[in-house]
């Protein structure tokens, strides 16, 4: 009965989306069109990343990274800056879900060396707000983006001329609260750590890198996501083990609810009526509901104001948890090493996203005023 409870509390969010995607499946009973739901792409660059992640955290590759940070820059607040920074930064070419994937273990490995573990928290929902928020800028930023962005076919400076206000007041929200950090001494009062092996972290980083011009487009995701699997088949199967394949399901699950939703005739026709009334108040609640990407793959056959559309679902991915899968990374990478502290994050998390939300949904309403 313990180990039900222990697997209930450590994946609460998995079993939540798949109850969401099978009560969805009472109206809309499998069929041959559920083949269509799936973004096998995004599925496949997800696991080719996740898997690379894990095998550079099997060689130190994180930790070493970690300790020349802490020795360089010596105070907490300029490590917790650093590494926003480069989440945001990150975000705009790797895609959301990527950059946090990539820097989150850094984080833990940075506070863990500074020995501030308490700062993680707050650490990793800043780093959760840079990753939703960064990647706005650029169409391949965020997988919604990415889909609208493709459908409507919009032109580059027009998207980047639409989330430019939204982009810089998210920026300036981010560095104030960073400066909330205390400047607390860091050092090293240790030997620094060292690559377990050279030689893998250089295959590793290549399967990474790999993994990232995957998602860019730049290589079939097929041959990257094999090519990852046999490597590590041959030279670390323990990284394939310890792969984030709840994560996957969790994907799966708000694939099939964002499909069915989409068949249903009442929900269709109460979609047609609200998205031609307002559109951005709309999209900002959808996203709290069944995420940010579902959302955009839902809403977009019912409109043709692609700003409203895109500020919306790119904005919508503050709030709730499920707002946006990045931040279910997130949740997921802190459970796995804070399990007793749950709810001190989940306090912070409601509380910091409700401010973006509030704030950025003021900025996009003037943007649209504006065009």
């Amino acid at each position: 009965m313990s180990s039900v409870k222990k697997f209930i509390k450590a994946n609460v969010v998995l079993l939540i989306a798949w109850t969401a995607a099978l009560l969805s499946m009472l109206p809309v009973p499998p069929d041959a069109a559920y083949a269509g739901y799936f973004d096998w792409r995004t599925l496949a660059c997800l696991f080719s990343t996740l898997a690379a992640v894990c095998a550079l955290r099997g060689i130190r590759f994180f930790r070493s990274m970690a300790d020349a940070m802490v020795m360089r820059l010596h105070t907490l607040r300029r490590c917790v800056v650093a590494l926003v920074a480069v989440t945001f930064a990150g975000s705009m070419l790797l895609a959301n879900d990527m950059a946090l994937l990539t820097f989150l273990p850094l984080s833990l490995a940075v506070l863990t060396a500074a020995g501030h573990t308490e700062y993680a928290a707050v650490t990793f929902l800043l780093q959760n707000l840079a990753a939703n928020l960064g990647g706005m800028i650029t169409p391949f930023g965020n997988p919604q983006s990415l889909f609208l962005y493709n459908r409507f076919h919009i032109p580059t400076f027009s998207f980047m001329r639409v989330m430019l206000p939204c982009f810089i007041t998210a920026a300036l929200l981010l560095f104030l609260l960073c400066l909330r950090i205390p400047p607390l001494p860091v050092t090293l009062n240790r030997r620094p750590t060292t690559l377990a092996s050279k030689p893998r972290a250089a295959l590793y980083f290549v399967l990474f890198t790999a993994s990232i011009v995957a998602v860019l487009r730049w290589l079939p995701w097929q041959w990257t996501a094999a090519a990852v699997f046999l490597c590590l088949l041959v030279t670390d199967r323990p990284a394939l083990c310890r792969v984030d394949y709840g994560l996957l399901l969790t994907f799966t699950a708000f694939f099939i609810f964002a499909g069915n939703m989409a068949r249903i005739p009442l929900i269709n026709e109460i979609l047609s009526r609200w998205m031609a009334a307002a559109p951005l108040p709309v999209s900002l609640l959808c996203c709290q509901c069944i995420s940010n990407v579902p959302s955009a793959v839902l809403l977009a056959p019912f409109t043709d104001n692609w700003p409203a559309l895109l500020l919306g679902v790119n904005i919508g991915g503050t709030g709730t948890l499920i707002a946006s899968l990045a931040s279910l990374i997130t949740f997921r990478e802190y459970g796995n090493h804070f399990s007793g502290q749950s709810g001190k994050y989940l306090k912070l998390f409601a509380l910091y996203n409700l401010l973006f939300l509030l704030i950025l949904s003021g900025v996009a309403w003037l943007t649209l005023l504006t065009l």
